[in-house]
């Protein structure tokens, strides 16, 4: 779906998840650091980009490393005491939106306020979309990804595509 003042498209969404066990956070995060040669987010809702792959802080011990477009997978050696990962790749799709009407779209569809700090250019929110856990991601002054379900993802567009006419 796209017009001058709103578009959607949808594609598959790499995405590993990783998260640290309880008491181990700061060893957790030092080794998944080195391991991602780059520093991790330092609270709920930040992001890092880094080499192919953007790392959202999505809960105090958990962190999704979103690929971008045909990027690999960064090699992971998450310790099982410390922690844990697993690939989202096959849960996950990603609706990207851009344009002017973007944010009268999505206050019909989601309840974030596209002028809130917490929703600024690089930051990331768990929200519900019809009653289904999404993640929000701001990524510019007229643009978005959502994470949604692929299971819900036809009606979920199809919400969006109503909201937009």
């Amino acid at each position: 779906m796209a017009s001058p003042d709103f578009s959607l498209s949808v594609a598959d969404c790499p995405l590993i998840q990783v998260e640290g066990w309880d008491g181990t956070l700061g060893q957790f995060e030092s080794s998944l650091s080195t391991s991602l040669g780059t520093k991790l987010p330092a609270s709920v809702g930040e992001t890092v980009r880094h080499k192919g792959f953007l790392v959202i802080r999505v809960a105090p011990r958990r962190l999704w490393l979103a690929l971008d477009d045909g990027a690999q997978a960064p090699s992971l050696a998450v310790d099982p005491d410390l922690g844990c990962s697993v690939s989202l790749d096959e849960g996950r799709v990603r609706f990207r939106m851009a344009g002017a009407d973007i944010a009268r779209v999505l206050s019909k569809c989601i309840a974030v306020d596209w002028r809130a700090p917490a929703a600024a250019p690089g930051r990331a929110v768990l929200t519900s979309l019809h009653h289904v856990p999404v993640l929000f991601l701001r990524t510019g002054e007229t643009a978005c990804e959502l994470m949604v379900p692929r299971s819900f993802s036809r009606s979920l567009s199809d919400w969006i595509a109503d909201a937009a006419g």
